[in-house]
């Protein structure tokens, strides 16, 4: 049985895109709860769910010669999820300078809105073709609207 979502309230500000996942018996170490490797992939599903979303996936990338590379993950953890939670992961384009670099914020909850992490991840634009860095593709820049009180929220918290 599906369990409801945590009401967008549950979340720091309304969410730009989530993605739910299942807690599977792999996530889970011997500590009993969800790896913290777990939430960095999650981080990078949820990422790339919202570039699809936006008419971004790796073909859009490859057709454009641009992409965006990590540069920087940072994730606090708040409370532990265990088998067969239900994880609600909302993302925001918190940075979009237009020229190079690109941010998303993270913020995880259990389907009960009980908030397991937060985590940031910092993105540069490069050209596949010789995987240097370079000024991002012009799509991008409207593409990936940033939220404007992203970056607010999560620092005053």
């Amino acid at each position: 049985m599906a369990h409801p979502a945590p009401s967008e309230a549950a979340f720091l500000l309304p969410p730009q895109h989530v993605l739910r996942v299942a807690v599977r018996e792999d996530d889970i170490d011997d500590f009993a709860h969800v790896n913290n490797v777990v939430y960095l992939g999650w981080m990078a599903r949820a990422a790339w769910d919202h570039s699809k979303a936006l008419g971004f996936d790796f073909a859009a990338y490859r057709a454009r010669d641009c992409g965006f590379v990590v540069t920087h993950h940072e994730i606090d953890y708040k409370a532990a999820a265990t088998l067969g939670d239900d994880i609600h992961i909302a993302t925001w384009v918190g940075l979009n300078d237009g020229r190079l670099r690109l941010r998303r914020r993270f913020q995880m909850l259990a389907q009960s809105g009980r908030e397991l992490a937060r985590g940031v991840s910092d993105f540069a634009a490069m050209r596949l073709s010789n995987g240097r860095a370079m000024r991002m593709h012009k799509d991008y820049i409207s593409g990936y609207p940033v939220s404007d009180a992203a970056e607010t929220a999560f620092l005053e918290t």
